[in-house]
């Protein structure tokens, strides 16, 4: 049994005094997870929306209803800079219903982390916004209603669990914006429904793309120049951090250093990658939003997350080195303020796929088309990266093209599990032996 929310908290309440309309999507997926929450079985909910489609704004609804049924909140994001991205949205919505939401991440000062920790177990925070460091045990809700994961799959199933358990079956919410068509979606997520936002707020502009090799460079460099000297700002995406004899990819440091001193080096030019420490990455794009930076070279660690309007192109290099999926993420990255923004693919080698790769790009900004093509073109283990998601890349199935099989098979499974959840029937035995046998010491999760 789950947690039973207040049919009399009304979620139009905050609705209707939003400084915006909601998207007939938005509205849609937010009655979807009222019925939720307002049923006795424990929510467990994936919510899928392409980049900017407002997924956001649906958690922050979400999460009045629960603190208005009593219950508190525990918003997950991967990085500080998104977390606090989020207590700034959640914060400016929900205070003038008395919310009170907080920050924790590994940043905060020891006496303010413990003056948290005090106020949160005796109640007096309704929301608490923050990274993995609201896992820690020392972490302790005093009534846990809602879990709220933003970009799944850079949390696993056992973190999910693990935050679950400070409450006493809480609904869970969990949001990503990497678009998993919906039929793939119903195999990874088997333990989740799904609700997906496929419409847009009327006012985004479409993002321009344009692919072009790189003998175009200079052109593009000119491109860059003009608009920043239109105020915009700029970031360049490379595929790797230090380069490598084998694969002739620009690295990101390299390609700084030849940026700030020659090509641009009238503009202020950052770079970030994966391998700096996470407080120098957020100081970074801190600057960057704040902007106090003219050009951002960096990995795909920008992929998920910051909001920063002012910056209205992105340049990719090296872009058939990326997956269609990555790479409308990274589109995903321009666009959110109101300029035309641009979004430019350079890339080499004149094969038939990466041509056609490059075309689909150009064609169309929707999320979910993009995912089904990058499926069909490469194969769900180099579309998720398949160490990250373990997802097997299966000997004798296609999963594109057997989805109906693979749908009839997760089914079956699911029914099995009701029935005999431990598998000791009879007819059960020798399937509980393979299982053992191919997931032996990971059956706890």
């Amino acid at each position: 049994m789950g947690i039973k929310f207040d049919e009399n908290v009304k979620m139009s309440d905050v609705i209707n005094n939003l400084p915006f309309k909601l998207t007939r999507a938005q509205l849609r997926v937010l009655e979807e997870i009222d019925n939720n929450m307002e049923s006795s079985k424990t929510m467990n909910r994936l919510l899928q929306g392409d980049v900017g489609s407002g997924k956001t704004i649906v958690s922050v609804i979400s999460a009045y209803k629960a603190v208005k049924s009593g219950y508190q909140v525990a918003i997950m994001a991967p990085t500080a800079i998104l977390a606090s991205q989020h207590l700034e949205s959640f914060t400016e919505i929900l205070s003038q219903y008395g919310i009170r939401c907080e920050l924790l991440t590994s940043s905060v000062t020891k006496k303010n982390k413990e003056n948290i920790l005090e106020r949160l177990q005796a109640g007096e925070i309704d929301i608490l916004i923050g990274t993995h460091a609201i896992l820690e045990d020392n972490v302790i809700f005093k009534n846990l209603g809602l879990v709220v994961t933003d970009e799944q799959h850079r949390f696993g199933v056992r973190q999910r669990s693990k935050i679950s358990a400070k409450g006493n079956n809480p609904d869970v919410l969990v949001m990503t914006a990497t678009p998993i068509p919906r039929t793939l979606a119903l195999i990874l997520y088997g333990d989740l429904d799904i609700s997906i936002i496929d419409e847009l707020p009327p006012n985004r502009k479409k993002i321009e793309t344009y692919a072009v090799k790189s003998s175009m460079t200079e052109r593009v460099n000119n491109f860059v120049k003009k608009q920043i000297e239109e105020g915009r700002q700029a970031y360049i995406v490379c595929p790797l951090v230090e380069e490598n004899e084998e694969i002739d990819a620009n690295s990101v440091v390299e390609l700084a250093e030849d940026y700030k001193n020659n090509i641009f080096k009238e503009y202020r030019v950052e770079y970030i990658h994966g391998k700096m420490r996470p407080k120098e990455k957020d100081e970074i794009m801190q600057r960057f939003k704040e902007g106090e930076i003219d050009i951002l070279i960096s990995t795909t660690v920008i992929e998920v997350g910051v909001n920063v309007p002012n910056s209205s192109i992105m340049i990719v290099e090296n872009a058939e080195r990326f997956g269609l999926a990555q790479l409308h993420q990274l589109r995903g990255r321009v666009g959110r303020g109101n300029y035309q923004s641009y979004c430019i693919l350079k890339y080499n080698g004149g094969s038939d796929v990466v041509r056609e790769r490059m075309k689909i790009m150009q064609d169309t900004n929707n999320g979910f088309v993009i995912a089904e093509k990058d499926l069909e073109l490469r194969g769900s283990g180099e579309f998720f990266g398949t160490k990250q998601h373990g997802i097997p890349e299966f000997k004798i199935a296609n999963l594109f093209e057997d989805m109906p099989i693979l749908q009839t098979v997760q089914s079956l499974a699911i029914k099995i599990i009701d029935e005999d959840p431990e598998l000791i029937e009879e007819k059960n035995l020798q399937l509980k032996r393979i299982v053992e046998k191919k997931f032996g010491d990971r059956l706890e999760l």
